[in-house]
């Protein structure tokens, strides 16, 4: 899956290949990808231990920064936050958390992926009054 990652600051759009990974428990992008673009990273305050699959500690470190852009994908758009780490080849990883809020229909012979359901936090299902009622809600978180 190819979809567009807008930085906050500069609004640059960059098309990045994404994995979708059901054996994945979060939202990870790739730390050369980062770099190389100039998105601005957030420090961690306490690092999170990356393990393998077979329990063992990863040897490219623990997770010690997040990034927060805006995605893009046939007309959805919501925004992201990431943890940023070394994935190799990979530039990106959508994995359960993502899959399910989603619930994507995927037909695999033609490779088209829709997206079924949307929640609020996503751009395009999201009204001007879920959008108030969302801005008066991080007001109260604060």
């Amino acid at each position: 899956m190819e979809i567009g990652i807008e930085k906050l600051d500069s609004h640059e759009e960059v098309m990045v290949k994404t994995l979708l990974d059901t054996g994945a428990t979060g939202l990870f992008v790739d730390k050369k990808l980062i770099e190389e673009y100039g998105f601005k990273l957030e420090k961690l305050d306490r690092p999170i231990e990356v393990k393998n699959i077979d329990g063992t500690n990863n040897s490219r470190g623990n997770i010690t920064y997040v990034l927060e852009y805006n995605v893009f994908y046939k007309g959805h758009s919501e925004r992201l936050r990431m943890d940023v780490c070394s994935l190799g080849r990979t530039k990106m990883i959508l994995g359960m958390p993502w899959l399910t809020a989603h619930n994507l229909e995927i037909n695999w012979e033609t490779r088209e992926i829709k997206m079924l359901r949307c929640l609020p936090w996503c751009g395009r299902k999201m009204t001007v009054k879920q959008r108030e009622a969302r801005k008066e809600d991080k007001k109260d978180l604060r």
